[in-house]
């Protein structure tokens, strides 16, 4: 790659030194994905960022935030739920990449999810929506899709029902630091 062509590290994701790819995460299967599997997509999704790939890094951190973990391994401590991993990839996105609709990406995800963990997962997609929202007010939503589209206060129930001890907070803060 053109050293012009690099682009800054996202600063809230850790800095893999190997070369990455796709079978890193299929290596966990459908089995455990616990805080390696959360590990591996917070790596990977930095890989892909490196490579100008923000749309798939973004699935990447789709597939972190499924990550079966309860909140309080240390994992999270080192790297907390990556909100503020999106709201930077979504600010500073190179124009020229596809980067596709983030806002109607986590509207669609959020309505049709399945087990594992449904609720839980689903209101981090509105979480995401939220700041794909806030961070991207030039993506439009989709029209022609039938959902009711939460209140923030609403997803700030939800988090608190359904998320880890302090994912609420760590997302409002995330929301309101997101310049307009």
């Amino acid at each position: 790659m053109d050293p012009a062509d690099q682009i800054a590290d996202i600063p809230y994701l850790p800095c893999p030194e190997n070369p990455m790819d796709w079978r890193d995460l299929n290596r966990f299967g459908t089995g455990d994905r616990g805080s390696d599997f959360y590990k591996i997509c917070l790596d990977y999704s930095q890989v892909l960022w490196r490579q100008r790939l923000p749309a798939r890094a973004i699935l990447c951190l789709d597939r972190a935030w499924g990550a079966n973990l309860e909140g309080t391994e240390g994992i999270l401590a080192e790297w907390p739920l990556p909100y503020r991993a999106l709201v930077y990839l979504l600010s500073n996105a190179p124009e020229a990449v596809f980067l596709g609709n983030p806002r109607v990406h986590f509207q669609h995800y959020a309505d049709r999810l399945g087990e594992p963990r449904i609720e839980q997962r689903k209101w981090r997609s509105w979480a995401c929506w939220a700041l794909s929202c806030k961070a991207r007010p030039d993506l439009p939503g989709d029209p022609k899709h039938d959902v009711e589209e939460p209140a923030i206060d609403k997803i700030s129930e939800k988090l608190d029902a359904h998320g880890h001890p302090g994912e609420t907070l760590l997302w409002q803060q995330t929301l309101d630091a997101i310049e307009r």
